[in-house]
């Protein structure tokens, strides 16, 4: 007798298969064509654990941006900000670097996401008494809205007497599924996600723990390109797509009619665009094309200059300062320029 998530994996639309065949021709290309030499991996890679750990946390209503995580992370103190928010970041960060490094020796237990959880949350001060427990009080997701605040109730959680169990099944499920091929991974880990995130196994921590596992469930399911173009930022790039889709398809589960459709055609959507950028980074000469019009603007401004002072880029090409400075640590962290001197004396050049 099939279960809940083999009804809902069952008698898919047509579109959502030819998604799934788009994902795996052009992740062949990936596969056929990389050529990175280990130093540009290594290079984003870094980038990458930077631009995944602001966009995870901003979801849950951080305001860090992408430069004041990577002074976090350097170690540089940021005053104007939480110890929560700085306390977030690095758990995050350092998490998503192990399973980058680590995944083909990881299995997906509950155990292990157990101890994710507490890794995710072991410097956040608020959160030590419930690390790496599943909840002991209800709890239900909210939207949180580009402010951090939150925008209402997005659905309701499995209860507090019912996660384990529920946990226990989607865990055990998940693994047979995958062991036995059933179905194809990406759908497989479609439904994790998304079931996981109704249980909310957790009292915090869910949201983010639940695109750690997507990074994680991705590489052992031989999507190599995981560490170099960023999942959880295309996500934040489609926050209200993202919240809608998972309520659509989580108000059905325990109904009649249980569907999954509007979840994965979102999620496919996200690893399509995730892949496409992968392509682009096959050849040095396309890294541009990663860049935002905005960010080539100011690229291709230094390019041309040759020595540049963020000052003079703002005067010039009429962007604030605020961006300015948010474009330059991109362009520092794909190494495409350096920063010299001090103070009011900084410029830019290229590498």
């Amino acid at each position: 007798m099939k279960n809940n998530f083999d009804k809902r994996l069952d008698n898919l639309p047509v579109s959502i298969w030819q998604k799934v065949a788009q994902i795996d021709e052009l992740k062949g290309q990936w596969v056929a064509g990389v050529k990175l030499g280990p130093r540009v991996l290594g290079r984003l890679k870094k980038s990458v654990l930077v631009t995944s750990t602001g966009a995870s946390t901003r979801i849950e209503g951080s305001k860090l941006s992408d430069e004041e995580v990577e002074k976090v992370m350097r170690g540089i103190l940021i005053k104007k900000f939480s110890d929560r928010d700085k306390q977030e970041i690095q758990g995050y960060y350092e998490l998503l670097a192990n399973v980058f490094e680590s995944f083909g020796s990881l299995k997906l237990t509950e155990n292990l996401i157990k101890h994710f959880h507490q890794e995710l949350l072991k410097y956040v001060d608020k959160d030590q008494r419930h690390r790496g427990e599943y909840k002991k009080q209800e709890n239900k997701v909210l939207m949180i809205n580009k402010a951090g605040e939150s925008a209402g109730v997005l659905f309701e959680t499995s209860s507090v007497l019912l996660t384990p169990k529920e946990m226990l099944d989607l865990v055990w499920w998940t693994g047979e599924a995958f062991r036995k091929e059933i179905y194809h991974p990406l759908l497989l880990v479609g439904n994790f996600v998304a079931s996981f995130l109704k249980i909310h196994p957790f009292t915090d921590g869910n949201g983010r723990l639940s695109r750690i596992l997507t990074n994680l469930l991705m590489l052992k399911s031989g999507y190599d390109y995981m560490p170099y173009i960023s999942h959880e930022k295309l996500i934040e790039d489609q926050k209200i797509d993202y919240y809608l889709a998972l309520r659509q398809s989580q108000k059905t589960f325990g109904t009649k009619k249980e569907s999954l459709e509007a979840w994965l055609e979102f999620f496919l959507e996200i690893v399509y665009q995730q892949t496409q950028l992968a392509l682009e980074l096959l050849s040095g000469e396309n890294m541009e094309k990663l860049l935002s019009l905005t960010q080539l603007k100011v690229w291709e401004y230094i390019q041309e200059k040759g020595e540049v002072t963020p000052r003079e880029l703002a005067g010039k090409l009429g962007i604030v300062r605020a961006t300015v400075n948010q474009v330059l640590s991109k362009l520092i962290r794909l190494k495409k320029i350096e920063r010299l001197g001090l103070g009011r004396g900084t410029y830019y050049r290229e590498a």
